[in-house]
């Protein structure tokens, strides 16, 4: 199965979580109103998902002027990529990270902190401007904002659902309380795994699309293993649990124990042994 197949899956199935969830708490107009709510979701998220993202983030769009080696990098490799060049914008965060946005390459945004700028080399900072310009082509930028909303909507019906079944299911009469009150407890769990199963496998292959396109896979592979040692100990101040699989490492959470279990990145271990793997094979 392609990583594409598995993500459009994954996608159809968080709709389906919502209307589960919808039919529950309304019966046949729950299930509707569930229908149109991942309509309007997946239509909002499709036009406006680097507007919201970005306001969220306090970015702001960096000349060339003021940024003349990135906006240089991020031309470059969006050339050997074949796609526009990307807006560059800066986020005022001390925490070391970066993320891409936008609908299609066409109207696609590379974002990075200024915690980044200051952090890695020229060569590592390539790396994860060539990791982000992956996720563009790769078109995960739309894909994981929209899982990422669908999935906090998931939370918003499965916390309605909670109140409507202590207090004697729908309108129609036709639920079982404790089945519902079941659901509405599983449901924000399953959403979180299906999120992170859409943001993991996305990551690799930016990873080594990433890698490919700037031809240093050991300078993508330092990066994340600056951005690991940093980024546990200075975490993102604007973080927001729905973007966190924007990110190319968590914002919100250390890289080890049981936070390990619930992240939606795969473990930096792993990603730094496929990019050096990728290097010995030449």
């Amino acid at each position: 199965m392609t990583s594409q197949l598995k993500t459009m899956m994954l996608l159809a199935l968080l709709s389906a979580i919502i209307i589960i969830l919808g039919g529950l708490a309304g019966g046949r107009s729950g299930v509707i109103i569930a229908f149109g709510l991942a309509l309007v979701m997946n239509l909002g998220s499709y036009w406006f998902s680097d507007k919201i993202v970005l306001s969220m983030y306090s970015a702001r769009e960096l000349s060339p002027e003021e940024a003349p080696y990135l906006h240089q990098i991020v031309e470059e490799l969006a050339a050997r990529a074949g796609i526009p060049k990307p807006r560059v914008c800066i986020v005022p965060e001390e925490a070391p990270n970066a993320f891409a946005t936008g609908r299609n390459p066409d109207n696609a945004v590379v974002a990075v902190t200024d915690g980044i700028m200051r952090l890695l080399s020229p060569q590592e900072l390539r790396g994860v401007i060539a990791h982000e310009i992956g996720h563009i082509v790769n078109r995960d930028i739309l894909i994981q904002t929209i899982a990422g909303v669908m999935a906090s909507a998931i939370v918003t019906l499965a916390n309605i659902l909670q109140f409507g079944a202590i207090f004697g299911g729908n309108r129609e009469g036709n639920s079982n309380p404790i089945a519902a009150l079941a659901l509405a407890i599983l449901a924000p769990i399953a959403a979180t795994l299906i999120q992170m199963a859409i943001s993991r496998s996305r990551e690799y292959l930016a990873d080594d699309t990433g890698a490919a396109l700037c031809g240093q896979p050991l300078a993508l592979a330092g990066a994340l293993h600056r951005l690991g040692q940093v980024s546990g100990q200075i975490p993102m101040q604007q973080g927001n649990p729905s973007t966190e699989q924007m990110f190319i490492v968590t914002p919100l959470f250390g890289n080890g124990g049981m936070a390990r279990l619930f992240s939606t990145h795969p473990p930096l271990e792993e990603r730094i042994a496929r990019l050096q793997d990728m290097a010995r094979r030449g």
